[in-house]
């Protein structure tokens, strides 16, 4: 529909849920395609029932704070409050109430769901009810899943079964927020071919273009041919931040340029001063920082985990990247991401269990040495998003 048959229509409206528990990638996303959805004549009212992030930027959104909950620690197995008590059933009932009256209020013409019912089974007290509300409304509200490039399956029999149940019961779409060239759902999670005809790639989630600041300068301005260390949220880089404090001192290649380590905002308490006072010359540790998007495009070589958001920024800035994919509590997506990057050639990894300040200054000095393979691959994942959800809400008036 062009934007003249919109006049004298009322906006669509979607309603987002999204729940991040341990570090904050799945908000920092969420937020993308907010923004991006706004740009497309959308309302959206997003429901977040993560702890609250600050300085994220949300556009003309209407951000609702859930009851908030996190993962207790990186085995996600228990779900406590912020104080760290456990949530009970009282809790939950709670819950579900507060997220059924964000729905009633924002009456949306679309639900959009993150993760769900792929992973966060966790929370199917309060996502079946909206989904049972999304399909009772006179005119039914259309349901989307938003999952990222890799899901991995559960362990626990029967989880497979129930999820592609649900998707075929309740889910119009699947907006896979991933490139088909570089990697399909498929290769993680091989029984979405029983619902292939829901799936819609859009490309990878990046940054809009400037939305991170104006990048370097030049020669003498902050992140200009530095090693740049970060560790996404922070929740789980401990390890990397300290094998990097030392690496410095083992690189041949690096060994006279500055190194900028930024913490995460969900590092331990005290984990920033600890690693500021342990910091040798030529290290500098400061927290995260807001414009990381463009301090790649300026470095000399990116250090990072491999979460989705981190690899997308890296890939979108073009910047030579050393990969230690966090492979805590049985965690397999950011192995299996970073080893796709490392067989294209786009990449050096470390394995976690491998990790030191050697083995690291050993990866940066090889990434230096290596030619940087531009991959043809697409970035334009929440335009793309808002346009396809537009063009199924193209009727709503």
């Amino acid at each position: 529909m062009s934007d003249s048959m919109l006049i004298g229509r009322r906006h669509p409206r979607i309603m987002f849920h999204v729940q991040h528990l341990l570090g904050h990638g799945h908000l920092v996303r969420a937020a993308r395609l907010a923004r991006a959805l706004n740009g497309a004549g959308i309302v959206v009212t997003l429901a977040s029932g993560g702890e609250p992030v600050a300085g994220l930027e949300f556009g003309r959104t209407q951000f609702v704070q859930l009851p908030p909950v996190r993962a207790s620690d990186e085995t996600f197995a228990t779900l406590v409050e912020p104080n760290g008590a456990p949530i009970d059933d009282a809790w939950r009932a709670a819950r579900a109430a507060a997220t059924l009256r964000v729905f009633q209020r924002a009456a949306p013409d679309a639900l959009l769901i993150e993760m769900f019912p792929f992973g966060r089974r966790k929370f199917a007290f309060e996502l079946m009810p909206l989904l049972e509300a999304a399909w009772a409304r006179p005119k039914r509200s259309l349901v989307v899943a938003s999952v990222r490039d890799i899901v991995i399956p559960s362990r626990q029999s029967g989880r497979t079964e129930e999820t592609i149940a649900r998707l075929s019961r309740y889910f119009d779409h699947v907006l896979v927020h991933g490139d088909p060239a570089l990697l399909t759902l498929a290769q993680s999670y091989p029984a979405v071919a029983q619902i292939a005809g829901k799936l819609v790639y859009t490309g990878y989630v990046a940054p809009s273009p400037g939305a991170d600041g104006p990048g370097t300068d030049g020669p003498g301005s902050e992140g200009w041919g530095e090693i740049i260390v970060s560790a996404g949220g922070g929740a789980a880089g401990d390890g990397l931040l300290s094998a990097a404090l030392g690496a410095r001192a083992h690189s041949s290649q690096a060994g006279g340029s500055t190194w900028r380590l930024l913490a995460g905002a969900n590092a331990a308490a005290g984990a920033l001063a600890r690693l500021q006072s342990r910091a040798p010359a030529g290290v500098i540790v400061e927290a995260a920082r807001a414009d990381f998007p463009a301090l790649l495009r300026g470095c000399a070589c990116s250090v990072s985990q491999a979460g989705y958001n981190s690899v997308v920024e890296i890939l979108q800035a073009g910047a030579r990247s050393v990969l230690v994919p966090f492979a805590g509590g049985n965690e397999q997506e950011q192995s299996l991401r970073a080893g796709v990057l490392e067989q294209a050639g786009r990449v050096t990894v470390v394995r976690e269990d491998r990790l030191s300040p050697q083995t690291l200054a050993a990866a940066v000095d090889a990434a230096l040495l290596a030619p940087v393979p531009q991959l043809d691959i697409d970035l334009n994942g929440a335009a793309a998003s808002a346009a396809f959800l537009r063009q199924r809400l193209a009727h709503v008036s």
